[in-house]
């Protein structure tokens, strides 16, 4: 085990207190929206934010306990790529990448030897003479990776470090990234709030709101069974809590949604927004989920929109651009929603 720790950090009201062990060769993606702790832990990994409890363990060795062990981050064996790069505009891409190299001693020659072999391997050959200024953004983030992984850390920590890029760059990087993170033999940690990087890259992933993880597991794991509705939404899932009976589940919020499979006690109820059909009149037949329910907010979705609906049911409806207009449908609507009793999928709590 590469990595092991317990972080404990008080931000104002907000008290950060998270566990988290990650194996050689193993990629750990930290989930969450803003303020949950996720750049909180990041920081004190790097050695750059003090704990107020706990400890960090590297390869054994106690890197921060307290007070009492305070390796700085300059002395650690890790390599961080950030969301902007923050490569030395004054430098050349190969001098950027040779840095760590330099400032541990390596001499120059062989730090400008090292490092572009680097910019070799992430597709930078040719460009070494360049400043980080004449690099577009996918290249400028191949390099930031060339100079965490050039020193051949034990610990990678990556910060959000596709969200500055364009989609179509996006897509390339995250390929490559994902190439050497499998390549990779210490452990890595990387924050997001981007579900589909998370289960591209990541072997185990965990979920933090409010300072604690409320949710771990495989991606396949997390987004198959998430646990609160911060996650549901993050894999576009509607989530209900509520209290099953037989196919029957009594919402804590009120009203019920009728399953295909019996159940009892405390469970959760998902939808898939796809599985929602919408119509302007009560559908005929004898569904056994039919809610009224009103259009408060819709939003394109790729080749389709987002409904979003409230009623006695609270739900999120996928309908293609094409229905959404021949429905005629608008925010403030008044519309009818189906699902189907066998496309709720339930869960014990």
């Amino acid at each position: 085990m590469t990595l092991a720790a317990q972080v404990v950090v008080r931000r104002g009201p907000l008290t950060v207190d998270l566990a988290v062990r990650v194996a050689d060769g193993e990629v750990l993606a930290v989930l969450g929206p803003n303020g949950a702790g996720k750049s909180t832990l990041l920081r004190v990994l790097a050695g750059l934010l003090p704990l107020d409890g706990g400890r960090v363990v590297v390869d054994g060795d106690t890197v921060w306990d307290d007070d009492r062990v305070h390796v700085p981050a300059h002395r650690r064996s890790l390599g961080m790529v950030f969301q902007d790069h923050l490569l030395f505009p004054h430098l050349s891409i190969t001098d950027n990448v040779a840095f760590g190299l330099r400032t541990r001693g390596v001499r120059r020659p062989a730090a400008r030897g090292t490092a572009q072999g680097w910019l070799e391997r992430v597709g930078l050959a040719g460009l070494g003479d360049r400043r980080p200024g004449e690099l577009s953004g996918g290249q400028a983030q191949r390099a930031a990776l060339a100079r965490a992984l050039v020193g051949d850390p034990r610990l990678l920590l990556l910060d959000e470090p596709l969200s500055a890029l364009d989609a179509r760059t996006r897509l390339t990087v995250r390929a490559e990234l994902r190439r050497h993170l499998a390549d990779f033999a210490g452990s890595a940690v990387l924050v997001s709030h981007d579900p589909v990087d998370a289960m591209a890259l990541a072997d185990r992933v965990v979920v933090v709101e409010d300072g604690a993880v409320v949710q771990a597991g495989t991606p396949a794991e997390v987004a198959r069974r998430p646990r609160t509705d911060y996650v549901a939404r993050l894999v576009g899932l509607v989530l209900l809590p509520g209290t099953a009976a037989g196919t029957t589940v009594a919402l804590d919020g009120g009203g019920a949604v009728s399953v295909g499979e019996p159940a009892s006690g405390p469970v959760f109820a998902a939808i898939r927004p796809a599985s929602v059909s919408l119509y302007l009149q009560r559908p005929a037949g004898s569904p056994r989920n039919v809610w009224p329910a009103r259009l408060v907010a819709a939003t394109p979705h790729g080749s389709e929109v987002r409904c979003d609906l409230a009623g006695e049911v609270p739900l999120t409806a996928d309908v293609t651009a094409t229905s959404f207009a021949e429905l005629g449908l608008a925010p403030g609507a008044d519309v009818w929603a189906s699902v189907k009793a066998a496309d709720v999928t339930v869960y014990t709590r």
